[in-house]
């Protein structure tokens, strides 16, 4: 994904991208009733459980936006630093605080669902459609390619850095695993929280 198929297709860079993900592997040929409800459920609770577990980390940490680090590059007591008054994102600032990544959590907990239910099957085409360019659908055939894209397109955005979104990602992948051991309906989330320690 690069930074202008980022700001086109504003996917992944929308939680619906989680959502629509487990989609794609319960449309596969011979999948049955039961076996879709038990995977569309232990996603659900992954992704309610790493947005507890995000949002927890967010108002703890309390770190910057890069639109705020960038726009006060002066005061931040590194004379490397220079302020870019003018300086936007490519997408919105979400009005909460940057880390850790919560799309990135969504991602992660998701992928972790996905790939214990695909296992060594072959992944069906995961497809997800575009909020912001209607008829737009990106696509991917791993996992990982999945949940990679969703990190890189919150930088790019100009929304998140690196490290917030790898901690995101290894957040939601830690409930997602949790939901998968333990069968959806427990609460991983909050305990997961306090396994991911920000790298500063």
């Amino acid at each position: 994904m690069s930074p202008r198929s980022a700001q086109e297709y504003g996917v992944p860079t929308n939680g619906a991208s989680a959502d629509e993900a487990p989609e794609s592997v319960a449309m596969a040929p011979g999948r049955k009733p039961l076996d879709n409800a038990k995977l569309l459920a232990a996603a659900g609770q992954a992704m309610d459980e790493a947005l507890i577990a995000v949002f927890d980390a967010k108002y703890h940490y309390g770190f910057w936006r890069p639109v705020t680090a960038i726009r006060n590059g002066d005061k931040d007591g590194n004379p490397a630093t220079q302020r870019d008054g003018s300086w936007l994102p490519l997408v919105e600032t979400p009005m909460h605080p940057e880390y850790p990544c919560a799309h990135c959590a969504l991602a992660g907990a998701v992928g972790a669902v996905l790939s214990a239910e695909i296992d060594t099957r072959i992944t069906p085409l995961l497809s997800t459609a575009s909020s912001t360019a209607p008829g737009v659908v990106r696509s991917w055939t791993t996992v990982a390619d999945f949940v990679e894209e969703v990190a890189s397109a919150r930088i790019y955005d100009g929304v998140h850095y690196r490290t917030s979104t790898e901690v995101g990602t290894a957040l939601g992948k830690k409930v997602g695993e949790r939901v998968v051991a333990e069968g959806p309906s427990r609460h991983p989330g909050v305990e997961a929280v306090s396994a991911v320690t920000p790298a500063r």
